[in-house]
């Protein structure tokens, strides 16, 4: 049965409510106070209401809006995996109203809300949301009320929606709990390796030189020309996810209109540490090193170039030592910007941050026993997303289970009722 068949009408007069999106700060609403949500407030099977931004002063709130208990949220603008995603609020502080790039759905007494939310989670759901997406790019897609309110669902009896939900509610609890303590082990041996590299880097009580005397040219920011269009040729430059993801890769660039004469100082060079001039506060001043082919890509305006004079300081050391929290909190601090506004530095500010400064061979052991740590890292991470993804899998298959009558091993009204949809 078509989904908008088994929807309650909203105080909009419509089965479907979609919020509003007004200029909001960008802290989350102090208490008593209203909010507006985030899209990522709303993750796959759950709501995260301190995901939100604060409604100014001036502007008046609407309590139509307001996100209750009960409600069905799906996300209804973004990137393609962002589109399209539902949570049911379980529980909410108040006061928080959806935004316009969400839907608010209410079942009626024919349907289960946490049935159908495990139902829109789904894959064979997710397919069908994933075709009604429209949109020139997988950046930015829409999912209109009138395509959705088509979707098929299943509808057996309560009873078996109730069976099926607590079935479902007790195997996925299970991989939730498993996947939860997967993401604090992983947490927890970053911690050490941080403080595993800055105990490395800081012992002897070496002695401290500010970065821009260990260099043996002067800074420069990159260039950030449009994207090329149509036909046209390109060059080819980083963007930031390079350096907050450590990875010089195709996956990181982009093809701009920059000419080979505007180009030629900015190509990278192996060796060469780029650091972040502007982001957001977390991730302003993150530093990565590159190791490839030179002349590959150049590099954009918001990342600062830094070329270290290698007869007094390893460039695998110096990043090292960027990239340590000490280090990288010196660096935040100096980031300026005005409220709600990307936080910036500039070359002064990195010039002028210290960073320990032994003898080069004493520089050459910190880097060999760095790297044990972080292939160390490396192979516990990939580790542990080897079994997020077979996490990922079976609560897949659980799900398809449910909605095809094998989650007993038996034919169920819940399998009767999907095939009638698909017809």
């Amino acid at each position: 049965m078509p989904v908008g068949d088994l929807l309650h009408k909203l105080p909009n007069s419509k089965v479907i409510q979609q919020g509003w999106s007004p200029k909001c700060h960008t802290h989350p609403a102090a208490e008593g106070n209203w909010g507006v949500l985030k899209t990522t407030a709303i993750q796959a099977g759950q709501f995260l209401p301190q995901h939100n931004k604060e409604l100014p002063e001036g502007l008046e709130p609407r309590p139509s809006i307001e996100v209750e208990v009960g409600d069905l949220l799906l996300t209804c603008a973004g990137p393609r995996a962002r589109c399209g995603v539902p949570a049911l609020v379980r529980a909410s502080p108040g006061r928080l109203m959806m935004s316009g790039k969400m839907y608010r759905l209410r079942p009626d007494e024919r349907l289960d809300s946490r049935f159908l939310e495990l139902f829109l989670l789904s894959d064979e759901a997710q397919k069908r949301i994933d075709e009604m997406k429209t949109g020139i790019s997988d950046s930015g897609l829409n999912l209109t009320h009138g395509r959705f309110i088509q979707l098929p669902v299943p509808v057996p009896p309560l009873e078996e929606q109730n069976r099926v939900v607590a079935i479902l509610e007790d195997r996925l609890s299970r991989l939730d709990a498993a996947d939860m303590y997967l993401t604090a082990a992983t947490r927890r041996v970053r911690s050490w390796a941080s403080s595993s590299i800055e105990g490395i880097l800081w012992r002897d009580n070496p002695s401290m030189e500010k970065v821009g005397n260990l260099l043996r040219e002067g800074m420069r920011n990159g260039r950030s020309d449009r994207a090329v269009q149509g036909g046209e040729t390109g060059t080819r430059a980083l963007t930031l996810t390079a350096v907050t993801r450590n990875s010089f890769s195709d996956r990181y660039t982009k093809e701009t209109v920059t000419t080979s004469s505007v180009a030629e100082d900015l190509w990278l060079e192996p060796g060469d540490i780029f650091v972040q001039r502007a982001n957001t506060p977390e991730l302003v001043g993150t530093a990565a090193r590159y190791a490839g082919l030179p002349n590959w890509a150049i590099f954009p305006d918001l990342l600062i170039r830094l070329r270290p004079d290698e007869t007094r300081i390893d460039g695998r050391y110096l990043v090292a030592a960027l990239r340590t929290e000490r280090v990288h909190r010196t660096i935040r601090a100096r980031a300026k910007g005005l409220a709600g506004s990307m936080p910036k530095i500039d070359q002064k500010a990195i010039a002028e941050t210290l960073v320990p400064h032994p003898d080069l061979d004493t520089q050459v052991r910190a880097i060999e026993e760095i790297a044990e740590i972080e292939t160390a890292l490396a192979n516990l991470q990939r580790q542990v997303e080897r079994q997020k993804r077979r996490s990922s899998a079976l609560r897949r298959s659980l799900l398809a289970a449910a909605f095809s009558g094998r989650l007993t091993g038996s034919s169920t009204q819940v399998s009767e009722a999907t095939k009638m949809s698909n017809a």
